[in-house]
């Protein structure tokens, strides 16, 4: 996935806090060891019996996996988009989970979206083709 210049920053979480976002990283670390069609039907699996998410829960989400995971904060973008996702699903809610490619330069990059509207991803992802995706269940996350 594509390289960021520089670690993203998130608040550190009091200890009883970190919990579910560590338990998050470390089950999204071995789910994307998956070939990608795999991972997208376990995601597929996974957001059964959920409803849509709102953006600020969202990128609260993606804030506490980023504080507590290095591989998250930096380099996993795979990583951080489907712990994301796992600890929103842990409240009962999905997120459109998004991976695509550019072209010029080539890279690829994984996200999360509610909306359409990529939660707190830095750049300009409207360049990035989507490859796979896993939607909310109802076809729209709400804001």
């Amino acid at each position: 996935m594509t390289t960021p210049a520089v670690a993203e920053q998130a608040p550190r979480l009091p200890l009883h806090r970190q919990i579910a976002p560590r338990c998050a990283a470390g089950a999204a670390r071995l789910l994307v060891r998956l070939p990608p069609a795999r991972l997208q039907r376990v995601l597929r699996v996974i957001r059964k019996g959920t409803r849509p998410a709102a953006y600020g829960e969202v990128a609260r989400a993606r804030r506490s996996v980023v504080s507590v995971s290095t591989r998250c904060a930096g380099l996993g973008c795979l990583q951080r988009s489907v712990a994301t996702l796992l600890l929103v699903r842990a409240r009962g809610r999905w997120a459109d989970w998004c991976t695509g490619f550019r072209i010029q330069p080539f890279g690829a990059h994984a996200w999360v979206e509610v909306d359409g509207r990529p939660v707190d991803e830095p750049g300009e992802l409207s360049v990035f083709r989507t490859v796979l995706a896993v939607r909310c269940p109802d076809g729209r996350s709400r804001s």
